[in-house]
């Protein structure tokens, strides 16, 4: 028997590459990103996102399928700041908030939040809807999904008030939740920030004092 035949066989070692298509991954992202802000939707196509990104145009469509699925990806990586696999409610701005017992704090906390994901995600909002004046079906169903994530994140803290008795005599939570989801919509911060100039240390102020004023019941007077 030679020294050959009893050398243990060497394990395929696949890190290497898994290591290249994350960064390609990453690439092809941060390239979506640039080109989006730069082109807009529709003169963003996948075979420029592929040159920016230094990949093949296969690479791209194997990796996210459709411009709308890259699209949506490039927002998701966006709203949280990196491509973690961490759901956003687990994350330690979102927890700071669940974790909040006193209903203005908690308040208060939720348009920190909003606050942050304004300045992570307002330019490219702005992309997006611009965007979805050319009746493209994939970015329209895009846009649906986004504000149904947005819709079920007001709900979530509606939840959690009603869950303590926090919210108004006669106020519905259902309504409670729509009116959340009106006060933390681009479009009313947009038009307060850009329309009116205001800032966003001011816009952050409103936004706390509004929701409470809207969605609590009178505070306690104190002695």
């Amino acid at each position: 028997m030679t020294v050959d035949a009893v050398k243990p066989r060497r394990r395929y070692d696949n890190r290497r590459r898994q290591e290249q298509a994350l960064q390609a991954r990453r690439r092809i992202l941060d390239a979506a990103y640039r080109l989006l802000l730069e082109r807009g939707y529709p003169g963003t196509t996948m075979a420029a996102v592929a040159r920016t990104a230094g990949v093949s145009v296969e690479t791209v469509y194997k990796s996210f399928g459709t411009k709308a699925a890259l699209a949506k990806k490039v927002w998701d990586v966006t709203l949280v700041g990196d491509d973690q696999p961490v759901p956003l409610a687990q994350r330690p701005e979102f927890s700071a908030v669940s974790g909040e017992p006193d209903p203005r704090r908690k308040l208060a906390a939720y348009a920190a939040v909003g606050r942050l994901l304004f300045e992570r995600l307002g330019p490219l909002v702005g992309v997006l809807l611009e965007g979805a004046g050319t009746g493209d079906p994939e970015l329209r169903e895009l846009l649906a999904a986004l504000e149904r994530e947005r819709l079920a994140g007001a709900d979530r803290v509606v939840g959690q008030l009603a869950a303590v008795g926090a919210l108004r005599d006669g106020l519905d939570p259902e309504q409670a939740r729509d009116v959340v989801w009106t006060l933390i919509s681009f479009e009313v911060t947009r038009l307060l920030v850009h329309g009116r100039g205001w800032s966003l240390d001011r816009w952050q102020a409103w936004l706390a004092t509004t929701l409470a004023d809207a969605l609590l019941g009178p505070e306690p007077a104190r002695r």
